[in-house]
């Protein structure tokens, strides 16, 4: 039963996920008819395509609300538990993570649920732990959105009850700040007696803080690529600092196509001709609430947020795109989650034009699927 090295703990060098198909239009803000139509037949039908590609990881955004205009991005979506238990029982190798507002769920009940999911997936299960940043969900929910580095202090009382459940046999009380808890106890434990795979997002000191401490996977953002490697070193010297290493990865959206022109042209058709603006500009309102930005930061971040949600752009040719992930992979990231157009209709791109060319350059390792020309 011990936990198995495929997925999240494959030796890939440098390792790649699909980000948020759990949700309408995934991360593209398009009104384009080919957009992500995200059913559960296309979920299960996207996890099995990436899971057969030796894609390593799936990954769900836990959201409550969309972002309104025509196509109301993400305002449809599954809760990413179940979504991660349901995928699990029909892969073989992927990991599927769960993201998971700790403020909307007792950690009692969460660690049971988890239990179960990893045990359906014998291993393969990682969890995205979410501190929550958006009121309108907190205020849906009736939940206080507790100031930014109190809100880090709750998700750490919140796995540390968490990871006691799933590791200590006799039952326990526990007198926290938020929680009062008596004969606290959980059978069975997750698969191999051992933790799933614990993730985080966040840049602040607090977010990276508690990634240090907690988590094996922190995603931090990609926006200045000259910059990145300072970043990335940051994040690992602060986990050094509390005795542990911690992976690192960025999220990103991809294009893929035989040439550059081409790439360059479809994504002109996505985000130029077919793009919901009103629906960036009411994300950029949200993300920009309380900050002074230049009306040319504003609209080079509405034109991110129509492509990809404010994600690292990957688009280009085939090479681009490798040639692109070998230069996050040397300035010391570990991976990439990828958001898509059209999670299904995209992966012949990825799977058959992209990855052959990582293996070739030893970012992965060979997988068994078509060579490309």
């Amino acid at each position: 039963m011990a936990r198995p090295q495929t997925g999240l703990l494959a030796s890939n060098k440098f390792k790649l996920g699909l980000f948020a198909m759990n949700c309408s239009n995934g991360l593209c803000m398009t009104t384009a008819p080919e957009r992500w139509d995200a059913s559960w037949a296309n979920n299960k039908r996207a996890a099995k395509l990436a899971d057969e590609a030796g894609i390593d990881f799936l990954l769900p955004i836990g959201r409550w609300h969309g972002y309104k205009g025509s196509t109301d991005t993400q305002g449809s979506s599954f809760e990413t538990l179940a979504w991660a238990g349901g995928l699990l029982a029909c892969t073989n190798k992927i990991s599927v993570c769960g993201t998971l507002h700790v403020r909307f769920l007792n950690p009692i009940f969460a660690a049971k649920q988890m239990t179960t999911i990893d045990h359906i997936g014998e291993g393969r299960f990682a969890l995205n732990i979410v501190s929550g940043w958006n009121q309108g969900e907190f205020d849906m929910f009736g939940v206080e959105l507790v100031p930014h580095e109190t809100r880090y202090n709750y998700t750490e009382e919140w796995v540390s009850i968490v990871k006691r459940v799933w590791s200590e046999d006799e039952p326990f009380d526990f007198n926290g700040q938020w929680h009062q808890l008596k004969g606290v106890q959980g059978k069975p434990k997750p698969w191999g007696d051992s933790f799933p795979l614990l993730i985080s997002a966040g840049s602040s000191t607090e977010g990276r803080g508690f990634a240090a401490r907690h988590v094996d996977c922190l995603f931090t953002s990609v926006h200045d690529m000259s910059a990145i490697a300072e970043n990335i070193a940051g994040v690992r010297s602060v986990a050094a600092d509390a005795g542990r290493e911690v992976g690192v990865f960025a999220s990103g959206h991809t294009i893929a196509r035989p040439t550059r022109r081409e790439a360059e042209e479809y994504y002109h058709y996505i985000v130029h001709e077919m793009g919901d603006w009103d629906a960036a500009e009411h994300a950029a309102t949200i993300r920009l609430k309380g900050r002074e930005s230049r009306y040319d930061q504003i609209e080079k971040m509405k034109e991110r947020l129509v492509s990809g949600l404010g994600t690292c752009p990957v688009i280009g040719s085939y090479d681009d795109v490798a040639d692109t992930f070998s230069r996050l992979s040397d300035s010391g990231l570990d991976g990439m989650a990828l958001g898509m157009v059209n999670y299904i209709d995209e992966m012949p791109h990825l799977r058959d034009g992209v990855l052959p060319r990582m293996e070739r350059s030893g970012l992965r390792m060979p997988f068994g699927g078509k060579q490309c020309g």
